[in-house]
C-alpha cells in the first residue's frame, strides 16, 4: 500500500514528533512568527468573463479550466481557460448542459469533466468531458444516484469519484466512481465520516485528503484520506486538533503544491481570507500568509503541484472576478 503506513501507528509517530519538536524549540528557543509571515500573493490577469461565484474547474497541465457558475442574476454555460505561463484568459466552447452553478470538476488522463450543480430550480445529475485538443465537449452516463449540488469530485489513477453534497432536501454521504473506459458509475462502500456538503479535497502522492464541508448546520471537523489503491477511507486528526487550528469551514478551495496540501477561502459564519498548509507527514497544519484580495467563498483554484492561482467567488453579494498566484515560501510583500 503506499500509504503513509498504518494509521494508528501514524497517530503514534505524530505524537512522539510533537514531544520532540517542543523540547527542540525549548532548547533553542525557536518561535513561529517567522512561519507565520510566509506566504506571498501577487496579481494576475483579471477574469475576461463576468464575475461569478460556484463555477466549476479543473486543471490539465498549464492550463486551468472554469465553466458555469452563477453571476448575481444569472446562471451561466460560458466556459474559460487561464494559461498560466502567459497569464491570459481565452473563452472555449460552452458548457452544452443547461447553466447552473455549484456543479463539480475533475479530470481523468487529459480530459475535463463537468457535471451536477443547481439550476436554480432544481439539483442535476448530467455530466460532460471536456477535449482540450478539439474543443469540444461529449454527454457521457448520467449520474445514477441523487440528483445534487455542492458535491466533491477528484480523478486520480484513470478514474473519476464523485460523491458527498446536497440533494435539495438532504445532505449525502456516498462515493461514487466513474470508468470512462466503460462510461458506467459504480458505487464504492466504507466512508464512515460525515455527511456533507461544500467540503474540499486535494491529493499528495497519490492519497487523496478530504475535510470541511458543513451539516446541519454545523461546520465539520472530521479529516479522511482516501486510497484510490484500495479504494478505503482512513480517518485522520480532527481539523480543531490543535488549539490554534482555525480551519473548519465550507465552500472553500483545497489544492496541492509542492507535495503540500492547502485549504484556503471559503466561509464561517463569514467569508474568510485565511489559508492552512497540510503536512503528510506529520498529519498537522500551519497556517500562511492570508489571500490578499477580499475575503471570499465558492472561489475556484488551478493549481498543478508547482503553480496555484485563486480567484472568482463571492463575498455576500458582490460578485468577483480577480485572481492571485500564490507562494508559500516567499515573505509577504504588500505591494506586489
Amino acid at each position: 500500500m503506499k500509504y503513509i503506513y498504518n494509521m494508528k501507528e501514524k497517530v503514534n509517530h505524530i505524537k512522539m514528533l510533537t514531544m520532540a519538536s517542543l523540547t527542540l524549540c525549548l532548547m533553542a528557543s525557536c518561535s513561529s512568527d517567522d512561519d507565520e509571515d510566509l506566504g506571498n500573493w501577487t496579481d494576475k490577469s483579471v477574469f475576461d468573463g463576468s464575475p461569478r461565484s460556484g463555477s466549476a474547474y479543473f486543471t490539465i497541465g498549464n492550463i486551468g479550466y472554469s465553466g458555469t457558475g452563477y453571476d448575481g442574476e444569472d446562471y451561466l454555460s460560458s466556459f474559460w481557460a487561464y494559461n498560466m505561463d502567459d497569464d491570459y484568459w481565452s473563452q472555449k466552447a460552452d458548457f452544452p448542459g443547461t447553466a447552473r452553478n455549484a456543479a463539480a470538476g475533475f479530470t481523468i488522463s487529459g480530459k475535463g469533466y463537468i457535471g451536477s450543480g443547481y439550476d436554480g430550480l432544481d439539483e442535476l445529475s448530467d455530466f460532460y468531458s471536456y477535449d482540450p485538443s478539439t474543443n469540444l465537449w461529449t454527454a457521457i452516463a448520467t449520474f445514477p444516484s441523487t440528483p445534487r449540488r455542492s458535491a466533491l469530485a477528484f480523478g486520480i489513477n484513470g478514474y473519476g469519484y464523485f460523491g458527498t453534497g446536497f440533494d435539495g432536501d438532504n445532505d449525502r454521504k456516498d462515493f461514487w466512481k466513474y470508468d470512462p473506459s466503460t462510461d458506467s458509475w459504480s458505487e464504492l462502500v466504507g466512508f464512515g465520516g460525515d455527511k456533507r456538503r461544500a467540503a474540499t479535497t486535494f491529493t499528495i502522492n497519490d492519497i487523496v485528503y478530504m475535510g470541511t464541508g458543513v451539516a446541519n448546520g454545523v461546520y465539520l471537523l472530521d479529516f479522511w484520506a482516501f486510497d484510490p489503491a484500495t479504494e478505503s477511507w482512513t480517518q485522520l486528526l480532527d481539523l480543531d486538533e490543535e488549539d490554534d487550528y482555525s480551519i473548519a469551514r465550507s465552500n472553500a478551495v483545497g489544492f496541492t503544491l509542492n507535495d503540500y496540501g492547502y485549504i484556503a477561502t471559503g466561509t464561517s459564519g463569514g467569508t474568510l481570507r485565511t489559508i492552512w498548509e497540510y503536512d503528510p507527514s506529520s498529519d498537522t497544519w500551519e497556517a500562511k500568509t492570508d489571500f490578499e484580495r477580499t475575503s471570499r467563498q465558492d472561489a475556484v483554484v488551478f493549481s498543478n503541484n508547482v503553480r496555484t492561482f485563486i480567484g472568482l467567488g463571492r463575498t455576500g453579494s458582490l460578485y468577483l472576478d480577480d485572481l492571485e498566484e500564490f507562494f508559500p515560501y516567499d515573505e509577504y510583500d504588500d505591494e506586489d
